[in-house]
Order: structure tokens, then sequence, then C-alpha cells
């Protein structure tokens, strides 16, 4: 599915975003760096932190529910408090407001059983990269949303990294199981790398300074290297009977690493379908 362009008018439509936590304070952030109108959002969230407060009086934006429905709800709080927040929300939720949830394990269809009005709902799973603008967004769409609503969605996720369009609602929990649960495995890598180089006789701190600045080092090239695939990568940094190449014939054998991520991922994925409802 080709991806719509983002809003064409900008960051203007009026949004309210419940919850501005982790993710939903860095989405924020990002919204209000790239230019978003802080006039045009309200932000709901129970407990602000003082950041919060100040960043409010810092940019303009308000602290608490707007007069009206908004163009733009965001669902950005612990998905455990949907049931609590739902009634609190359902009047901002109106037939022309898209919903945009990044709520984890909360189906479409969970959504528009609690804000009964609502009808053009979205579903997204960014990861934690979009804290420093280098995340990884799944987003699917109901068959309410409209093209103009795509590019609402496109721009606000964009703002923290890449985005992917997804043809159907179920291939979220393997976005989750991919992108959203990655960053953890890629720092056990890094952990993993600093307990092997300890075990070999590097200082533990040594070791530990190696591994992440290696995790780091391969990640920004990966990034930089745009016209080059991972496979493409990792061929050009392995000469036949080197040092890489014997470590290489471990990771590739039938049982060693491409397996276990898929085990891994395929865990993720039920223990996602699992929490839907």
């Amino acid at each position: 599915m080709a991806a719509p362009a983002a809003d064409p008018s900008g960051f203007k439509a009026s949004l309210l975003l419940a919850g501005a936590g982790k993710m939903g304070g860095a989405m924020l952030r990002a919204w209000l760096d790239r230019g978003y109108d802080p006039g045009k959002i309200n932000v709901i969230e129970p407990n602000p932190s003082q950041d919060l407060i100040r960043l409010a009086r810092a940019k303009g934006f308000a602290l608490g529910p707007p007069l009206r429905a908004p163009e733009i709800l965001v669902l950005g709080m612990k998905p455990q408090t949907l049931d609590a927040a739902a009634a609190s929300l359902a009047p901002f939720a109106s037939a022309e407001t898209l919903v945009v949830s990044i709520l984890a394990g909360k189906t479409m269809a969970n959504i528009a059983a609690r804000l009964p009005q609502a009808r053009a709902i979205i579903r997204a799973m960014p990861n934690l990269p979009a804290a420093v603008g280098r995340g990884a967004t799944g987003l699917a769409a109901n068959e309410a949303v409209t093209q103009h609503q795509r590019g609402l969605a496109e721009g606000l996720l964009a703002a923290v990294g890449r985005v992917e369009w997804l043809a159907d609602e179920h291939l979220i929990d393997a976005v989750t199981a991919i992108s959203g649960s990655g960053p953890a495995y890629v720092f056990y890598l890094a952990e993993c790398l600093a307990k092997a180089g300890a075990a070999l006789g590097l200082p533990e701190n040594v070791a530990a300074r190696l591994a992440r600045a290696t995790v780091e080092g391969a990640g920004e090239l990966l990034f930089q290297s745009v016209q080059s695939t991972p496979a493409q990568l990792r061929a050009a940094v392995t000469s036949p009977g080197g040092t890489t190449a014997a470590a290489l014939d471990v990771l590739m054998a039938p049982d060693g690493l491409a397996p276990l991520i898929e085990r891994s991922a395929a865990a993720a994925r039920l223990r996602a379908t699992q929490l839907s409802g």
C-alpha cells in the first residue's frame, strides 16, 4: 500500500493528546520542534511532570481538555488505564475526529467500544527511539479513515521517525514483535557483547564501552548507508577466512542467531495477541 503524503497544510489541526508520558511526551516535543501550532494542542495528563508544566508555559499549549471535540485525538496513556479514562475522553471523540491510538494490545474494536461516537481510528505502534527522532512506527487504519486523515496521522508519526503503513490491523502484532520490542533486543546484544569481551579477558568497563560504541557505530552506519542492505554491509566487513567469518560461522549456523530471533519474535507476537482486547 502506498503511503499518503503528510498533511500539506502543516501541523494546524486541533489535537488532543491524552497521556504525555515517555512516548506521548516524546511525540509532543517532536511536534512542537517541527512547528506544530501550540495553540491547537491540548494535553490531558492526570499527573503532569514539572517538565511538562514548564514546557506548556514555554510553548503555549494548554494543559487540560478542549472546549469541543478536536480534529485529532491521540491516545497516549498506558493501555491499562483506557477503561478508566474512556468516559472522560468519549465527548472528545466525535464522528469527525480522527482517533490515533498508540496503546499496545488495544484493538480498533476495543477502542470503538469505549469511544462510541468515534468512526475513524488508526492504530500506531511506535518504538522507544522515537524519543531521539529515530523511531519506527507501523500504522493501520480502518475503512472510515480518509486520505486527508491518513496524511494527518503520517505527519504526526513521521515527526519521530520512519512510518510504514500496514494493509491490515492484525499486522500490528508483528510490528510490535519486530520494531516495537526490537530496541530491547539490540540493547541485549550490547550486553552480550560486553559479557563476551569480559570472558575473553577485557576489563568489564572496557568491554562495556567497546560493545556500546560498536552497536552505536553499526547502527549509524546502517542509517547512513541507504543504498546498501544489511546483508551487503555484513559482507563488506567479512573477509574470507578471517576473524569475522569465524564468528559468523557460529552465528549463521542452522541453530544460530536467525532461528533464535525468529522464535523470540514469534513469542513477542503471541504475547501481543494475548494482550489484545
